[in-house]
């Protein structure tokens, strides 16, 4: 595939994609796909709105303060000229980024952008260990670093990587040094197809895998699932509670209004309680997260605090079909699923409104279409489970790594999820390729037996692994989050497998259940299934 004439002078990222053979096949078909050669999203998100919306359009909320389009198109000027006049930013140079959400950082995710350059959005509870990882990887040359999570930073073994702290003051802090600058900067006239960010991907053992996606693909996901599935309105309030530097959160929280001239109100963290309390104040009308939360507002008792909201949608690890149709019936609204990777960028299976089925996360988006496989790559017939296999506007592009044959199969980006497709083209989750249990010669996916549970009205929490055993090989394993002034007795127990027994196959109920506090989950609620594979090897 040829690329277009890059305006990067540090070619670190284009060096480094994979060779064009072993890219997927892409798809432009719409035509709000059709992107000109010369793009740089950030002035398309920022100075463009400005253009259309004028400067005085409120844009990035947080519960104590408020910035126009005006302001961020200023702050984010202001970043590239701190970038390429104080530390020398040359275009395709990479620049870390730490913090919590909030409007510092947006403005340094499109500064940077702005300057040429390309973002490496973090964690910011990373550890110094997990830093130097990534630096090994994706070289960055600047961290722009929230001034409270500095320390892991500079602990980390970077060699050669500047770091500036914003949001503490004093004489090196990056609003401090904003200040000085006049935030008059025209955006470098980067290629549609230059690397605007590299995201890695969560949940990942070993090495992690660095994703490079372009200018273009920041848009493209606005312009198939917000733009088809989500359609936003300019009057739109935004808000929930992934991190910006998974590409749920970036997409939902900032690229997804930004592109129709809506606004967000950024959380740095919020319990269920707290997030919905927000959602009621500000009369949220869009709201991103994942079906935990959901699932602990329904519990407290909090869902009238959701009524004011427009669209609710979920994403990050299946949505049961008893939380979607509880949440539907307490507040009228229909909840839109959705299964994305960090891969493709965003969501590209999805379903809104009357197309919704309870327990299909939905069809393909438009602009994406996809299929289910064998493990030889050949289709499977519907009703037969198989490996998700999909294409789009955008695709895997691994950073230098040899697992990209893994991911991208026949032009097909190969999820590694388990699904079947039904006569209609809904698709229906089953689990993670390596979360199916193999028990006594039956294949049981995990994700099924969690649906089954969560049903029961003492589970506030679930999840299901496979267990060693002798007798079995393996057998399923339940860790249960029991409901205020249940008892974690074997009576419970019973009760919930005879509870799974009536509602699924009763091969599959859980042989083993364990009850505990809490499950382990990283900040955006998703399941660290590894982390639970592990109690389960363990003994615990």
């Amino acid at each position: 595939m040829e690329l277009s004439p890059s305006a990067h002078v540090d070619t670190f990222c284009r060096d480094r994609l994979p060779p064009a053979e072993q890219w997927p096949e892409l798809l432009f078909d719409l035509p709000e796909l059709r992107y000109p050669d010369r793009l740089n999203c950030a002035r398309v998100l920022v100075d463009d709105a400005v253009e259309q919306w004028g400067p005085d359009r409120r844009c990035l909320l947080t519960p104590t303060q408020e910035w126009t389009y005006g302001d961020l198109r200023s702050w984010s000027n202001q970043v590239a000229q701190v970038l390429t006049e104080d530390l020398g930013l040359l275009p395709g140079n990479r620049v870390l980024l730490r913090g919590p959400n909030n409007p510092w950082l947006v403005a340094c995710w499109l500064g940077v952008l702005k300057a040429g350059g390309v973002v490496v959005t973090t964690m910011p509870l990373l550890r110094a260990s997990e830093i130097t990882s990534l630096h090994e990887i994706s070289k960055p040359v600047v961290a722009l670093c929230d001034h409270r999570f500095l320390d892991a930073v500079e602990a980390a073994d970077t060699p050669g990587l500047v770091a500036v702290p914003y949001g503490g003051g004093g004489a090196d802090d990056l609003a401090v040094r904003c200040a000085a600058k006049d935030g008059v900067f025209t955006a470098v006239d980067t290629a549609a197809d230059d690397v605007a960010l590299i995201a890695f991907t969560s949940g990942t053992t070993g090495r992690p895998k660095a994703t490079l996606h372009f200018h273009r693909d920041v848009l493209a996901n606005a312009d198939t699932f917000s733009r088809h599935i989500v359609r936003p309105e300019p009057d739109d309030l935004f808000a929930g509670t992934p991190p910006l530097a998974f590409t749920f959160g970036l997409g939902g929280l900032v690229v997804f209004p930004l592109r129709v001239g809506a606004a967000t109100l950024l959380v740095e963290q919020a319990t269920p309680d707290q997030l919905s309390a927000l959602v009621a104040e500000h009369k949220v009308s869009v709201l991103f997260t994942a079906p935990t939360a959901y699932r602990a507002i329904l519990a407290a008792g909090l869902v009238e605090r959701l009524r004011g909201l427009r669209r609710c949608v979920s994403a990050g690890e299946p949505l049961p079909a008893v939380v979607w149709e509880a949440f539907h019936q307490a507040t009228g609204l229909r909840l839109i699923d959705g299964i994305g990777a960090t891969e493709m960028l965003h969501v590209f299976i999805s379903a809104a409104d009357g197309d919704i089925r309870p327990g299909a996360t939905g069809r393909p988006v438009p602009g994406f279409r996809a299929t289910v496989v064998d493990k030889d790559g050949a289709p499977v017939p519907d009703g037969q489970p198989g490996l998700l296999a999909v294409k789009g506007p955008t695709g895997c592009r691994y950073l230098d790594d040899e697992r990209q044959s893994v991911y991208v199969r026949g032009g097909w980006n190969v999820t590694g999820d388990t699904y079947i497709r039904d006569a209609d083209g809904y698709f229906w989750y089953q689990a993670r390729s390596d979360d199916m249990i193999v028990s006594s010669g039956y294949n049981i996916a995990g994700p099924e037996v969690e649906q089954a549970l969560i049903a029961h009205p003492d589970v506030v929490d679930c999840a299901v692994v496979g267990a060693p055993d002798d007798g079995r090989g393996t057998i399923v394993k339940a860790y249960v989050v029991l409901r205020e002034g249940v008892a974690a007795d074997a009576q419970t127990v019973k009760a919930l497998q005879d509870f799974v027994k009536q509602t699924i196959a009763p091969y599959k109920y859980p042989r083993a259940v364990e009850f505990v506090e809490g499950l382990p989950r990283n900040s955006s609620g998703k399941l660290h299934r590894a982390e639970l594979r592990r109690w389960a090897h363990s003994g615990r």
